[in-house]
């Protein structure tokens, strides 16, 4: 008999579940909702972050790096989102392939990656707002716009210690409250947000591009200070990890599975097209980006854009990307949230977390319990811990979310070699997922020790969750009881 955290789910028939959630996701609003979430922080605030701590404008190469890393992962998660459409997201990919304790890990890495990310989004946008509303002589005091105990300077010059950063929160309760008046009304407004930061980042490249300085890529990869992971070829890697937390918009659209229509055919379109449209954008965008301002002015600036705007000296044209940045952090928050929330919603479903996280509001059928606790933690984590930190985070997060997926198509090849597979990763049941392992697994490896410290912390959490609550309440373990231990 096979011990319960190891037994794994069937794989079921697409049309054989019925969550109780609209169906309103089409191809378009899928690659929208993935274009969306990646085309955000990682793009506008960590670009910055990355280039000015770690690799200086070799940052180029990082996200070239990420991007091969990811196109694997891609592939693995668009054949799965086409096998399991029910389901969604890793977790049920887990589920299916490694087993129930696979399943519990990587859906409890999701729960901390999308919240993480949610308040690192947040926390990046506080910046931007706070740039856009002093062009209009609105000012926010700088003690509400960074972590506590964080030295800022006030508007007379002096120094004090920050209290929390509370745009970032703010927004955070306005997103929630939008997604639970009605998942279809937030998808519209969506796709409306994520045009318009498309037509920013358009207008962006067009704008800055004759303000380049080649001298600005010189030297292109700085030498390294002595320490892993501050520039050379350590730093490159080092920021690829960080350049992950753009690819969370992968798992994000394999999230909303249960969302979709016909998701055999739409899941696949979704993953691959937002994969393959964030990556040119990333790679073009942050080489624009570092030509104009030198990446040494970028190591603590959470609004690169916003610093390279003021420089070009284009005062109408730099209110108009803020806006169209400060509204685009809806539609990666929008992802995030609705993601965190599925997630949630299906470990309720599963026995492994409590029944009233997947308890859905009669009016608008959304999972509203699931979507107030996440605001709430993050907003927390908005307020009190810095953007370098939640950016390792959910980038750790993510990878190890890939490297499970890429696990999981091998696992599923042998498990069930007959199950239908509306597309299929080329190369047979090793090449392309193997390459995934290895690439995100390097990339992991390159992180700092603290973030693995704090990703282990979480995890050894999570398994006294699953080992006091999960593996007691799980409903295929109880099932498996009922029936003799067959499954």
């Amino acid at each position: 008999m096979t011990l319960p955290f190891w037994q794994t789910k069937q794989v079921p028939p697409p049309e054989s579940q019925n969550s109780g959630l609209k169906r309103v996701f089409g191809p378009w609003r899928l690659i929208a909702m993935g274009v969306g979430v990646t085309v955000g922080t990682g793009l506008f605030s960590l670009t910055g972050v990355a280039a000015g701590q770690n690799a200086g404008p070799a940052v180029i190469i990082s996200f070239l790096i990420a991007a091969i890393a990811a196109s694997f992962a891609g592939l693995c998660y668009a054949e799965l989102a086409g096998m399991l459409p029910s389901g969604g997201s890793a977790y049920a990919y887990a589920y299916a392939g490694l087993g129930e304790i696979v399943a519990w890990i990587i859906g409890w890495d999701l729960i901390l990656e999308y919240t993480v990310g949610a308040a690192a989004v947040a926390s990046s946008a506080s910046g931007y707002i706070a740039s856009l509303l002093k062009g209009w002589n609105i000012i926010i005091d700088p003690r509400l716009l960074a972590p506590p105990m964080t030295d800022v300077v006030m508007p007379d010059g002096h120094t004090a210690h920050a209290w929390c950063n509370a745009p970032g929160m703010l927004l955070l309760f306005i997103i929630t409250l939008m997604l639970m008046r009605g998942t279809n009304f937030s998808v519209r407004l969506n796709s409306l947000v994520v045009l318009v930061k498309i037509l920013v980042i358009i207008g962006l490249i067009i704008v800055c591009t004759p303000f380049v300085d080649a001298s600005n890529f010189h030297p292109f990869i700085p030498a390294n200070t002595g320490k892993f992971g501050e520039f050379g070829i350590s730093g490159i890697m080092r920021a690829a990890g960080m350049a992950f937390f753009a690819y969370v918009g992968i798992d994000i659209v394999s999230t909303a599975a249960q969302d979709t229509k016909n998701p055999q055919r739409n899941m696949p379109i979704g993953i691959l097209g937002s994969l393959l449209t964030c990556a040119v954008i990333y790679v073009v965008f942050s080489t624009i980006l570092l030509g104009v301002v030198d990446y040494r002015a970028l190591a603590h600036d959470p609004s690169p854009v916003a610093t390279a705007m003021d420089k070009i000296h284009m005062p109408w044209m730099a209110v108009l990307v803020k806006i169209g940045i400060t509204f685009g952090f809806i539609s990666v928050l929008f992802g995030l949230l609705i993601g965190q929330s599925r997630i949630a919603m299906n470990m309720a479903d599963d026995g492994l977390l409590p029944p009233f996280l997947a308890r859905l509001h009669k009016g608008t059928s959304t999972p509203w319990t699931a979507h107030i606790i996440t605001a709430a933690t993050a907003a927390v984590l908005t307020g009190c811990v810095p953007i370098a930190t939640l950016g390792e985070m959910t980038s750790i997060g993510t990878l190890l979310a890939f490297v499970i997926v890429c696990a999981g198509v091998t696992a599923l090849r042998f498990r069930a070699p007959e199950a239908p597979r509306s597309f299929q990763v080329p190369g047979g049941p090793f090449a392309v997922p193997l390459l995934g392992i290895i690439s995100c697994g390097i990339v992991m490896v390159s992180m700092s020790p603290l973030t693995w410290m704090r990703l282990i912390l979480w995890l050894a959490v999570g398994f006294c969750v699953y080992f006091a609550y999960g593996i007691r309440k799980s409903r295929l373990r109880n099932n498996s009881t009922k029936q003799g231990g067959n499954l």
